[in-house]
């Protein structure tokens, strides 16, 4: 009976930790930074160059990591989008698998941090707001 009952226990706290490491898996990388691009896309290319290079290493990176998907692939992004993405590269900023806001087209990495800083606070509690954590 002894042995039936650790059984039971081990399976237990085995089932705990694995859905305990599913969930913070999930809060870790609820929201993110979805680039919709396409092979051949100038301003991929020059976003790459002015802004995906340093990228990874920036505050944005790890509040909103980013991921890539090619524009063919959109309905399978795992993305509830407002619309379809149109354009090359756009930019989703995705919380919980939904679109809370987009960056269509690219000019400059000036205004593509600002944009990017606007849309991002979003996702900030305001003063007023209790944290989400």
């Amino acid at each position: 009976m002894y042995h039936m009952l650790g059984q039971t226990l081990a399976k237990t706290v085995a089932a705990a930790a694995f859905s305990t490491g599913l969930l913070w898996c999930g809060m870790a990388q609820a929201a993110e930074l979805v680039m919709f691009e396409q092979a051949g896309c100038v301003y991929c290319q020059r976003w790459e160059r002015d802004v995906g290079s340093l990228y990874e290493k920036t505050d944005e990176a790890r509040m909103l990591p980013l991921r890539r998907v090619d524009i063919q692939n959109q309905k399978t992004s795992g993305i509830t989008l407002a619309s379809p993405v149109r354009f090359t590269p756009t930019f989703v900023i995705a919380d919980d698998g939904r679109e809370i806001g987009r960056i269509t087209g690219y000019s400059n990495d000036n205004a593509f941090w600002g944009l990017l800083d606007a849309l991002a606070a979003k996702l900030r509690p305001s003063p007023r707001e209790p944290s989400r954590i």
